[in-house]
């Protein structure tokens, strides 16, 4: 019954996004208590909405998975206090201790937390690329992070991977094989996802969006990420997706909002272009079809200028 009910859950409409609920978990810094999603493997859900006090920079998703053998952490979190939030919901669930972090990319909602579990002895884990841009523009991402969340950022300090890797890091544990691997450029220079082969899972970091709109960043090479996807993401065949924001849920939702958005906007912007069209003009470029996704708002706009930005001199 429970294996139905998720095939169920996993071919129904994306679940409802969240943006506007500010914190789901009053009880804890976390937006949401994490939820098991299948044996062993649990996550945090975040807001679909930008880091705010209110929030605790907990916009993405907090994963962690209970090997038998230790517990293997999925992003360091946006804050120390954030950090020992989610070590305190597992300890409810399990006495094993937490072997390693993982840091899904460079940004400070993936690693900022890293000060608490260094504190702990936990091995930190990033493909270099990440670590560099955490050594490079940490500084900025702290000062900005604790802007919103104040007290709630107390504690935290600049701290880098322990560990980096550049292509694949493997850990056997239990009953889990964990596979950190780094597919190719996407969202942001270093993103890896974690991949469980047995489990026919993957923890895909911000290779992969569906109930928010993605942000595209400066650094953000569209065609490279597009590349990326269909040379290494999509041939993984997944059967369970949980993406860096929002809801678990499967590869055609993650494909339809992720890979086939920056399709489509490339195709409004090489319209755009082709008919003479500059920048200013680039903004306001169709993206209706995406426009019930949480952050478009904040986004769209932002998008539709890189993508321009980039396209014209391609």
């Amino acid at each position: 019954m429970r294996r139905l009910a998720l095939a169920l859950a996993l071919t129904a409409s994306p679940a409802l996004a969240s943006e506007e609920i500010a914190d789901q978990y009053p009880g804890s810094l976390l937006y949401s208590k994490p939820v098991e999603f299948i044996p062993g493997v649990w996550s945090a859900i975040g807001a679909t909405a930008p880091p705010t006090y209110e929030n605790a920079g907990h916009n993405n998703n907090l994963s962690f998975i209970v090997t038998g053998e230790g517990v293997v952490v999925i992003n360091g979190g946006a804050a120390h206090q954030l950090a020992a939030a989610l070590h305190d919901e597992i300890k409810a669930i399990t006495d094993q201790p937490v072997i390693a972090v993982f840091n899904e990319n460079g940004q400070g909602h993936a690693a900022l937390g890293n000060s608490y579990w260094a504190e702990q002895g936990v091995p930190i884990i990033a493909h270099e690329e990440a670590a560099e841009e955490l050594e490079e523009y940490g500084p900025q991402i702290l000062a900005g992070m604790l802007r919103y969340n104040r007290d709630r950022g107390e504690g935290t300090e600049l701290t880098l991977p322990t560990e980096t890797f550049a292509g694949d890091y493997i850990l056997e544990k239990g009953d889990f094989r964990i596979e950190a691997r780094y597919l190719g450029p996407a969202h942001s220079p270093g993103d890896i996802v974690i991949w469980l082969p047995g489990q026919s899972l993957v923890i895909s970091g911000d290779m992969a969006f569906h109930e928010r709109l993605l942000p595209i960043f400066e650094q953000t090479i569209t065609a490279d990420w597009i590349e990326t996807w269909d040379t290494a993401f999509e041939p993984l065949g997944a059967t369970y997706v949980i993406p860096g924001h929002g809801h678990p849920t499967n590869m055609d939702q993650v494909r339809r909002y992720t890979r086939d958005y920056l399709e489509y906007l490339r195709g409004q912007i090489r319209d755009h272009i082709d008919e003479g069209g500059d920048l200013a003009g680039a903004y306001y470029v169709d993206q209706s079809p995406y426009a019930h996704l949480d952050t478009f708002e904040e986004l769209a706009t932002k998008n539709a200028g890189r993508v321009y930005e980039q396209m014209e001199w391609e």
